[in-house]
């Protein structure tokens, strides 16, 4: 597919309409050196893996896509169960999320725009020859991400991250734009109510120190209902919703059927006979607003 768009890209891509937040960088770019100190600023994000990493994979075994996608592997095997599949970690941070994706056997790309952030990632997944061989991170926002990788992705994530970016349609776009037909996108994010102001603000951020203060505004929090209804109109179907919450005192996570605070949503692209215009290139106007705030998820 990467062919029919390849006579669009002839000059560099434009970055001049890119929401990357500098505010959003700068922020994170403090904390960086501090991604893998699991009782530090990150300690919530470390935990939220228990239940985050088996959601993706269980829901591709749920889903009859999945005979799919492990079917271009000639070398599946029950300890690598997502062998062969390729994956975008939008927002990686330091690889909380990248490295227990490539344990089970992903190639992994992760994007951050923050350059501390990818240096950390990089130097933890050195230590593990195998991670080393199988996850690549990348400084860079999500636009440079459409110009070179046109549907090349069978899964996205993007843990933490939606809360914190500029244009979430555009976002969504990008995120179908280098997702392969019927590939799968992944995303945990926070539901815009008054419970999540007082509990994931005020306590979270201002009382308890669980997240460092200031790292989210609740004017961009996603009511899941929004979110589904974006996804939808740009050619997804969303097959999964489910609540999440965290208990500081025992500092783990647990699904729950409320999605009043956290929540988690996969959502599979429509395959290319469902697409109308399936080989159009993206215009010019698209492809310059395909650019999100990368904000870190660990």
């Amino acid at each position: 597919q990467l062919s029919l768009f390849r006579f669009t890209l002839k000059r560099p891509f434009s970055t001049s309409h890119s929401s990357v937040d500098s505010k959003e960088m700068k922020k994170f770019q403090l904390l960086a050196h501090k991604w893998w100190d699991e009782e530090g600023e990150y300690a919530a994000l470390h935990s939220m893996n228990d239940i985050r990493v088996p959601f993706i994979r269980h829901d591709f075994e749920d889903f009859f896509y999945i005979d799919t996608l492990l079917s271009m592997s000639s070398n599946y095997h029950p300890g690598n169960p997502l062998s062969g599949i390729k994956i975008l970690d939008v927002g990686c941070g330091g690889g909380l999320l990248s490295e227990p994706l490539g344990r089970l056997g992903a190639s992994v790309t992760g994007i951050d725009p923050v350059e501390d952030n990818i240096r950390t990632a990089d130097r933890h997944k050195s230590f593990d020859p195998v991670l080393a061989k199988r996850i690549q991170y990348k400084s860079s926002s999500l636009e440079e991400i459409v110009e070179e990788s046109m549907e090349t992705f069978d899964v996205i994530v993007a843990s933490e991250v939606v809360e914190h970016v500029a244009d979430l349609e555009t976002f969504i776009k990008c995120c179908s734009q280098v997702l392969k037909p019927e590939g799968s996108l992944f995303i945990t994010t926070i539901n815009k109510t008054q419970l999540s102001y007082v509990l994931g603000i005020v306590v979270a951020e201002k009382i308890m120190g669980i997240v460092p203060e200031g790292t989210h505004e609740w004017e961009k929090f996603v009511p899941p209902e929004e979110l589904e209804r974006l996804l939808e109109s740009n050619g997804f179907s969303v097959r999964t919703v489910n609540g999440m919450l965290y208990n500081p005192l025992l500092g783990s996570w647990s699904w729950m059927e409320s999605t009043s605070l956290n929540y988690a949503m996969h959502a599979v692209k429509s395959g290319a006979r469902a697409r109308s215009h399936a080989t159009d290139a993206p215009s010019e106007t698209d492809r310059q607003q395909c650019s999100a705030t990368a904000v870190p998820d660990g």
